[in-house]
């Protein structure tokens, strides 16, 4: 058994949130400690030549990234890089500063190896995020910043509250990730839709040249999010991350309620079936269309695979991360460059959507 495992009986004795913050305090450690990063890097950081793409003309030198929730502020860039991950989607950050929702609004579901939050986009703000992206950008693999909406902006001013976030972070990301699609923003979720996203790509287009993605949820009807995600392809997106967290509260045995109503969106194990069918879904619609990104319950090296055989370019990983400690994308990444191997295949290109031609 690793340390990590030893100790985590112990860490789920503390409140999800508070370890979430303490772990980011401890990831920013090495950053003051001269070559400790680099040590941390020589340890869990692996160079696989099959694993390697360009995807819109940025490098992934593997298909592993951190999905956007963890590092909110972009505090622990570089101590994050240092554990293997081929990309980091930094956030959500809102244009406006925010506290979120009320607390406690994290919470384990240790049996099903998930996560149930009602964050809210807590964060330091666009302008908070750029002053850290600074001390850093550019960097030596992709970052993406994943762009939510404030709270208290009325839903006719949402899309020239993503253009102000977009417009102050543009120089500082190689990627943006507009979320339209998380639970704990009341309203949130109803602009994904056709008229909506047509408009937000219109506007992201005329004010950056660099990439551009959706968040979608996994709770959407089937013909409605074929429907929202045709519209952005349609208007240039350059692709379409699947899934955000879910409000089916009966993929957990206790669900947490407040006042006797759930609350939150779940992530994890739990709602790996379902985030795997959206998947497939956009897989056969789309695949070769747009690039595709899988993130909802990616536990292990079998998982990654097979989303990269239903048509996923790239993968997305958080709450397997809590549950499995530090050393899971080292591992990840071993064992998928050795799959692919034993599946003939020279290069991660040759297996992507194999399972849906």
């Amino acid at each position: 058994m690793g340390f990590y495992k030893k100790i985590r009986p112990y860490l789920y004795k503390c409140d999800a949130e508070k370890i979430h913050n303490f772990a980011i305090k401890v990831m920013k450690m090495p950053q003051k400690i001269p070559l400790f990063e680099s040590m941390i890097a020589k340890c869990y950081c692996r160079i696989h030549e099959n694993l390697a793409q360009d995807i819109h003309g940025l490098c992934f030198y593997n298909p592993i990234g951190l999905a956007s929730g963890f590092d909110k502020n972009a505090e622990a860039v570089r101590p994050l890089a240092s554990l293997g991950f081929g990309y980091l989607e930094l956030g959500s950050v809102t244009q406006m500063p925010q506290d979120g929702n009320e607390k406690p609004r994290m919470f384990r579901h240790v049996e099903e190896e998930s996560l149930q939050n009602a964050m809210g986009f807590n964060n330091i703000g666009a302008r908070g995020m750029l002053a850290h992206l600074k001390e850093v950008y550019p960097f030596c693999i992709p970052l993406g910043i994943n762009i939510g909406k404030n709270k208290n902006i009325a839903q006719g001013d949402s899309l020239k509250n993503y253009e102000l976030s977009l417009d102050t972070l543009k120089d500082y990301g190689d990627y943006f990730t507009f979320n339209l699609s998380s639970p704990n923003t009341p309203g949130l979720r109803d602009l994904q839709n056709e008229s909506f996203v047509k408009e937000l790509m219109e506007m992201a287009k005329s004010t950056t040249n660099k990439p551009i993605f959706i968040k979608i949820s996994p709770d959407m009807e089937i013909e409605s999010m074929l429907a929202v995600c045709n519209a952005a392809i349609q208007n240039g997106v350059n692709g379409i991350i699947a899934t955000n967290t879910s409000i089916d509260y009966s993929l957990v045995s206790n669900p947490v309620k407040k006042n006797d109503v759930c609350f939150g969106g779940l992530s994890g194990k739990a709602i790996s079936t379902k985030s795997k069918e959206v998947l497939r879904i956009l897989g056969k619609n789309f695949h070769k269309k747009t690039t595709l990104i899988s993130v909802g319950g990616i536990g292990d090296s079998n998982e990654v695979y097979e989303r990269i055989k239903l048509g996923a370019s790239l993968v997305q990983i958080l709450s397997s991360m809590i549950y499995e400690g530090p050393t899971l994308i080292s591992r990840m990444n071993n064992e998928l460059a050795e799959k692919l191997k034993a599946d003939g295949f020279k290069h991660i290109n040759e297996a992507i959507g194999v399972a849906i031609q």
